[in-house]
């Protein structure tokens, strides 16, 4: 995609993304469903797609991305990440944080269906990629390496908060609200945020408007939109919260 494709996209709103929305479109082994397309506060480009590959498909194919950032999250299966020959295993919510320029490819190495999410962006600064190797470059994170901390509401995992190579600050956490609690009240902060629903029933107040989302759906608040998450349901939820600028 080219730099004047990027400058005809459109600013993406606030508000809420159901999983149900998104059109499926299988291609042989794989299924695809586009999401989002457009920019935001701190970005001229940002995409989100999800894409299921069956049991024995072929890996993606490797590539490297010279100035685009990626964020995949696992949504259901067993994940192989191949980084400059390399491979990972993440499971159901991990993540993998990648920084451009590195050659990779992903596959299904379980015995069932593996979705996942993709978000693609390139901020509207300069890229600066010595800012991510310095603070650590391509991470790959499965939960159960992260510590649940419980908080007077339910609880919470972090995965990292650190610079990269298109943000100053890129922010990512799981939360866990008990039964029928709100995260916090309502509040505004410079950076864009997407909360990611993985279980159970939220309402999230955007601007003075209620939306809901259940597992697989996300909220999108961009920068210095009032907002504010409660649970639902009778059930604990969980979800990730992620934020950059």
């Amino acid at each position: 995609m080219t730099i004047s494709v990027f400058a005809q996209l459109q600013p993406i709103k606030s508000g809420v993304f159901h999983w149900n929305d998104f059109e499926a479109k299988t291609n042989g082994d794989r299924q695809s469903r586009a999401i989002l397309q457009g920019v935001s506060t701190h970005l001229d480009y940002l995409s989100m797609h999800a894409t299921t590959q069956a049991v024995g498909a072929a890996p993606s194919t490797a590539h490297a991305n010279a100035d685009i950032e990626e964020l995949v999250i696992v949504k259901e299966g067993v994940m192989e990440v191949m980084i400059e020959g390399n491979g990972t295993i993440l499971g159901p919510n991990g993540v993998l944080s990648l920084m451009p320029q590195q050659m990779h490819s992903l596959k299904n190495v379980g015995d069932t269906p593996l979705t996942y999410y993709v978000i693609r962006y390139r901020s509207k600064k300069p890229m600066k990629i010595q800012r991510s190797v310095d603070s650590g470059g391509t991470l790959m994170i499965n939960m159960d390496s992260t510590i649940y901390k419980p908080t007077s509401v339910g609880g919470v995992r972090s995965y990292f908060d650190r610079p990269t190579a298109m943000c100053e600050r890129l922010e990512m956490h799981v939360t866990t609200l008990d039964k029928k609690v709100a995260s916090h009240e309502p509040h505004e902060h410079v950076e864009t945020e997407i909360i990611l629903m993985i279980s159970g029933e939220t309402a999230q107040m955007i601007d003075g408007k209620e939306y809901t989302a259940k597992a697989g759906d996300f909220y999108f608040m961009e920068s210095q939109s009032n907002h504010g998450i409660k649970n639902t349901s009778d059930q604990p939820t969980t979800y990730f919260a992620f934020k950059w600028k």
